[in-house]
């Protein structure tokens, strides 16, 4: 019998060993469930900050979204339940060690001992929304997980092993060959992808294992399905936390704690079977047939109308006893107040002081540091491969760019075919480089892409410790960009130079083969430094537009650049365009006749009449000597290396915790 009071009311709880038809946990599951890690959690208290308003009348306010939660989660199925915006997700996340520290206080312990400084790296974390390689079999991403988050003191024979295990145990053996799926690629069903989802993190076979709406976007056969198999997780001494909305009854009956959340205040923390016994003893009773966790958000949400019985109930009672300040409070306090009052809190209070005992404790190191498994080059390596197959896997963008380069060059070649060396020529020549530059920069914009799409992907494994921030942004840039821009740079000078009649020279062709690769490395360069951090492509898509359109107009084409004013000439050297341009005209006018016939060196009767590519150039403002040519690139290699370096560093400080 439960005794629990509330100011001058007191009520007693019956405990039945079956609640509502709902099955107990037998003995022998207890002794199993006793073995594995005992996560509890002190005083959680966690407040945001945040803006209101507009411009200079914004007002920064604090917002409580946790406030003094308690509770002991034991080897078993550990529910979270409450409505939407209960602060389901942001426990889960501190307990987790994922959430921003600031503004969190109280203490998560690890069987009464604070969590190590690598407890998201060792623990389990299954996000709600599936981040997995959609391009990559299922058994490719476990690879890819065993490889860089099993040490390497283990054998490619163990990691298989592992690896075998893993798909075995989450009956993914008819599946572990298919592909995961993308929007233009057909996978596995939902529950499978869920389920690989969960074997990413069963690889490195942690004791506790976190899940975000592990049913979220599933049909109620397939959710069943993914919470039977966690419930058989549990069996083995896993402990198993997930946040959850509104579970059907045959998944709610699985559970063995149930913690009840709404507006961040502490509802019920106790065993699931017992959860009805006690909302019926303060009032609120489960009418047949209806759902316990439908019947709990009604509670809460004070839909029910067991609320409205025990709304008058409790009003007549309390109207003789209580002041009258306290008779309009909120039914979530109440209800929160009933709790601390209640033998379920002296309990949890009474475990949870066992657990503190005396030390010391550093509650923010678990969130300070990330260790990893394996060295910088394997990490390289192994993204390397897996952007690589990601290209391969998901050909659509790759080959469409191939193609329509092909197609562009061609077009190109059959519009400026077979260039003259008369003043038409000088036009046309000025005409062709142009565009070719500006072709460069444009289809450069893609490549905001690379890292805006994989932002959530690539969060999720950083704070679960496959690799650092520099192991996946070079392998990025070694399978992904380089390749992506250095082929199209080259079949189009292929196509266009011999269709264009360009300068037949060798080394000619090999300057402007390499001036295309650098002005698309240095566009592609410059995409990366604007997306990096970015979560909608088009911002990031908008915003290189408009600069390479204001770049264009700086390039020597459109305006005479030695007739800018000086207050605005500035501009012309943060130009991409500019410096390809310049360095393709050098290139290709340097040595060349365009008054074929005249002898200019003794004939002067036109003194504006542009006949030799020198006199061009100088009239463009281009430096004719070597240097001229050669400082265009060194300029395009800085800029490079300044936009690389921006992009890594946003990267790196890029908020990683929700």
């Amino acid at each position: 019998m439960l005794k629990m009071s509330s100011n001058s009311y007191e009520v007693s709880i019956p405990m039945s060993k079956k609640t509502n038809g709902i099955p107990e946990t037998t003995s022998k599951d207890l002794q199993t469930l006793t073995e594995g890690a005992v996560l509890s959690f002190h005083n959680i208290c966690y407040r945001v900050k945040v803006k209101t308003g507009f411009l200079l009348c914004r007002k920064t306010i604090e917002k409580e979204i946790l406030a003094n939660i308690n509770g002991v989660m034991k080897p078993g199925l550990n529910a979270i339940l409450g409505p939407t915006g209960g602060g389901k997700s942001s426990l889960l996340d501190i307990l987790a060690a994922r959430k921003d520290p600031h503004g969190l206080s109280g203490d998560v312990l690890i069987n009464g001992a604070p969590r190590p400084a690598n407890f998201k790296c060792n623990s389990g974390y299954v996000v709600q929304d599936d981040v997995v390689m959609g391009t990559l079999t299922v058994r490719e991403n476990l690879q890819f997980s065993a490889a860089l988050r099993l040490p390497t003191t283990m054998t490619s024979y163990e990691k298989n092993e592992r690896i075998n295990k893993v798909i075995q145990e989450l009956g993914l053996d008819k599946v572990a060959d298919s592909k995961v799926g993308t929007q233009f690629i057909r996978g596995v069903s939902g529950g499978e992808r869920k389920r690989t989802s969960i074997a990413m993190e069963l690889i490195t076979d942690p004791s506790i294992l976190f899940l975000d709406e592990p049913t979220g976007g599933l049909d109620s056969s397939t959710a069943d399905a993914v919470l039977l198999l966690l419930k058989r997780m549990s069996k083995q001494g896993r402990t198993i936390i997930f946040s959850i909305h509104q579970p059907r009854y045959s998944i709610f009956k699985l559970f063995d704690s149930l913690t009840l959340l709404a507006s961040g205040r502490l509802m019920f923390h106790g065993p699931a079977q017992e959860a009805l016994g006690y909302f019926g003893a303060i009032g609120f009773h489960c009418e047949p047939y209806n759902n316990p966790a439908d019947f709990f958000l009604d509670i809460i949400n004070g839909d029910s109308s067991a609320v409205v019985l025990n709304r008058e109930d409790i009003g007549d009672e309390a109207n003789e006893t209580e002041e009258p300040s306290k008779k309009d409070t909120p039914l979530i306090e109440k209800l929160a107040e009933f709790y601390i009052n209640s033998s379920f809190f002296k309990e949890t209070k009474v475990e949870l002081d066992k657990f503190s005992g005396d030390q010391r404790r550093n509650k923010l190191s678990s969130y300070k540091e990330v260790t990893y498994a394996t060295s910088f080059c394997h990490q390289l390596k192994w993204i390397s491969r897996r952007s690589f197959k990601n290209l391969l896997g998901n050909p659509q963008a790759s080959i469409a760019q191939l193609i329509v380069t092909v197609f562009l060059g061609l077009v190109i070649g059959a519009i400026f075919y077979d260039l003259k060396n008369d003043p038409a020529g000088i036009q046309n020549r000025a005409g062709v480089l142009f565009f070719l530059t500006t072709n460069q920069c444009f289809s450069s914009v893609s490549a905001v892409e690379l890292l805006v799409v994989e932002k959530k992907l690539f969060i999720h494994e950083y704070i679960s410790g496959y690799y650092r921030v520099s192991s996946y942004f070079f392998g990025k840039l070694l399978s992904d960009l380089l390749p992506m821009r250095m082929l199209p740079s080259i079949i189009f000078t292929c196509i266009t130079y011999f269709l264009l009649g360009l300068k037949p020279k060798v080394e000619a062709f090999f300057i402007m083969m390499l001036t295309l690769m650098i002005v698309a490395y240095s566009a592609s360069s410059m995409a990366l430094a604007i997306a990096a951090g970015q979560s909608v492509v088009s911002i990031a898509t908008l915003l290189m537009t408009i600069s390479f359109v204001f770049m264009m107009i700086f390039s020597g084409l459109l305006v005479n650049l030695k007739t800018v004013v000086s207050w605005l000439s500035w501009l012309q050297y943060l130009s991409i365009p500019r410096y390809g341009y310049a360095a393709l005209q050098h290139n290709e006018f340097l040595g060349q006749n365009f008054c074929p016939g005249l002898n200019v060196t003794t004939n002067n009767t036109c003194s504006y009449a542009i006949c030799t590519g020198e006199e061009f150039l100088t009239n463009q403002g281009i430096d004719i000597s070597p240097w001229g040519l050669w400082k265009n690139h060194v300029a395009l290699a800085c800029m490079i290396v300044i936009f690389l370096t921006i992009a890594y560093l946003k990267l790196l400080f890029l908020k990683k915790f929700s």
